[in-house]
């Protein structure tokens, strides 16, 4: 199909993902799982307008999601330096490497390492991929002029209202979770999902989900999850379970006749001793 997500991967360029202000664990996931995804095949990019907080940490790629929206022009500033001790500024190519050379004036000093910043401008993605959020609001970046022009897509458990100048192919649909949508989608390009996105996706699912307790939860959910298990994913929720309940025995649960309560030995109700074990 034309407007499929799929074809629409196909088409575009250059991607930027993009999180909403101050995203849950469920966006942030389902962001990075596409963009680890989408990185075999495209050039991408993924930022959020807040920083990340400490729990997102343990989500895989999370260092590569940046505040700055693009990444076309490099600028460098030189921060706490007087530009009026600069005499010129000249460039050099040797090889394949480019040398920026800062003349100062006569008797003035140059600028020391302390006084370089080097920041990102201007956006070379051609299609936007827009997760989660309820409006415009969520996405400021939106009224950029760099975004002018770029396909919008939407990924989400809800419908985004945007002004209607903006055209938006949406992909969003009820589900527990972001990740839930976002882990099929990934499927439909083609492109296998590893360990680490199915690491990603198990957590944001988890979380979305509230556990698996949310009203959303379906069949498909459990399906889902146990698809990601299969291909890698690894359990890393908040709370650490002894006896983790994978989907399948949940599902098994739901449809199975509770066992009669037996009186247990009463040594199981004695005190009893554990001992520690160090895990390198």
């Amino acid at each position: 199909m034309e407007n499929s997500f799929a074809s629409l991967v196909n088409s575009a360029t250059s991607i930027l993902i993009l999180l909403p202000v101050k995203p849950y664990l469920d966006q942030v996931a389902a962001g990075l799982s596409l963009y680890l995804a989408l990185r075999e095949k495209k050039e991408v990019s993924i930022a959020c307008p807040t920083s990340m907080i400490v729990e997102f940490n343990r989500l895989v790629g999370v260092n590569k999601i940046t505040t700055e929206l693009g990444n076309k022009n490099m600028i460098v500033r030189f921060a706490g330096y007087n530009a009026r001790n600069i005499e010129r500024i000249s460039s050099e190519v040797e090889g394949q490497e480019l040398y920026l050379v800062v003349i100062p004036n006569p008797g003035a000093k140059s600028p020391t390492k302390e006084n370089v910043s080097i920041s990102f401008s201007g956006v070379a993605a051609d299609t936007v991929i827009l997760i989660g959020g309820a409006n415009e609001t969520h996405f400021p970046q939106l009224v950029s002029q760099d975004l002018l022009g770029t396909k919008l897509i939407h990924i989400g458990i809800r419908n985004l209202a945007l002004s209607p100048e903006k055209n938006v192919l949406s992909f969003a649909k009820p589900a527990a979770s972001i990740s839930e949508i976002a882990a099929g989608l990934i499927e439909e390009t083609g492109i296998g999902i590893d360990p680490d996105m199915a690491t990603n996706l198990v957590m944001g699912i988890e979380e979305g989900s509230r556990d698996f307790k949310g009203p959303d939860v379906t069949a498909a959910t459990f399906e889902i999850f146990a698809s990601l298990l299969k291909k890698g994913g690894q359990r890393l929720s908040r709370e650490k379970l002894t006896n983790p309940v994978l989907p399948e025995e949940a599902i098994v649960a739901e449809i199975q006749p509770q066992p009669e309560e037996k009186e247990p030995p009463k040594d199981w109700l004695e005190p009893k001793i554990y001992k520690g074990t160090n895990i390198s």
